[in-house]
Parts: C-alpha cells; structure tokens; sequence
C-alpha cells in the first residue's frame, strides 16, 4: 500500500502529494511532519532507536514517534495512527505544543525537509515496538534529556535534539498538563 506525504510550500500550503518512499532522497522536497514525544506520569521521556532498515537515519535514538500526516490528516490524528502502528500504544490525547521546522542529512546523504509540528503525550506503561519501525527503546528522566541534548547531541537525531530545546526555551510544562 502507498503511503503519501503532502508536498508544501514556504508557507506550509498543499501543493501536492508523494509516495513517501520516493521522496526521501537527496533532494527532498519540503514536505509535512509531526513529532511526538511521549511522557509517563515519573517525568520519563520514551526514546526509541530507529529500525537499521529505515531509509533515513537508520539505528539512530530519537524521540517516541515521528510520522507524516496523510492527505487530509491532522498532526495528531496522524501521531495517534503511528503511535499504535510503531510502538502498539493508544492515548486519547495528544496535544501539538510547537511549531518546528528542520532540513538535515543523515550520513548516506538523505534529505528529511519538514514542516513538522511538536507534540507530547503522557503514557504510563511500556510500548510494545514494531521491530520494522522500532530496534529498541528506553524511559529516560526528561531532565537527564534535556542535559543530555546539550552535552552529548550526537547520540540522537539532530531533529529530537532541535526540538527538545524548542520545548525548554518555551519552558513547556510536559508532565501533568491541565486538560481544558
């Protein structure tokens, strides 16, 4: 089955779609994201470890899930499918926190270009991974993360990187949000 990226402009306007599995290359089109980062009630951020099968940044630990919406799908919409599909768990709310912008290669030379807006979640339990999508995964204390992206970014995807100091420069409080 065919999964489609939604091809934008600057400004984030459709201008088309892509089977995804053309569009990552060296010359990567901009294109729509999300990302999420999910929480346990102990202050505990899920990291995973991409797939080495993936096309782009293969075996690299990054935040819970990234994705992209389908033609017609929301962020969270599309956070809640990829949720369930990658690492088996389901939340009634996701809420997307920050917008987010990034162009980076990884070391093959691949191209992610996204317009790819933050989104956090809190879950307690333990994700049960698709091993296509997911090699590994650990819980780690948000603020041993938010060292950790300033001292050692090279361990992570310079996306999860990017994105934790948008969260902490915003001082977003992730634990216990007051739900409207």
């Amino acid at each position: 089955m065919t999964e489609l990226v939604v091809l934008v402009d600057d400004q984030n306007n459709p201008i088309g779609t892509a089977d995804k599995d053309t569009v990552h290359t060296k010359d990567t089109p901009l294109h729509r994201a999300f990302s999420l980062f999910l929480l346990n009630s102990k202050n505990q951020v899920l990291l995973t470890k991409r797939a080495s099968t993936k096309k782009t940044f293969p075996g690299v630990w990054t935040n819970t899930v990234c994705g992209h919406p389908a033609p017609g799908e929301s962020s969270v919409a599309a956070a809640k499918r990829r949720l369930q599909d990658e690492l088996g768990i389901t939340v009634d709310t996701i809420e997307e926190v920050a917008p987010f912008r990034y162009r980076v290669a990884d070391v093959n030379g691949i191209v992610e270009n996204e317009i790819c807006p933050i989104c956090i979640c809190q879950y307690d339990g333990d994700p049960k991974p698709n091993p296509e999508e997911v090699e590994d995964w650990r819980w780690m204390d948000w603020n041993l993360f938010l060292r950790e992206a300033n001292d050692n970014p090279m361990a992570y995807s310079p996306w999860s990187i990017a994105e934790v100091k948008v969260l902490a420069s915003r001082q977003i409080q992730l634990i216990n949000r007051e739900r409207q």
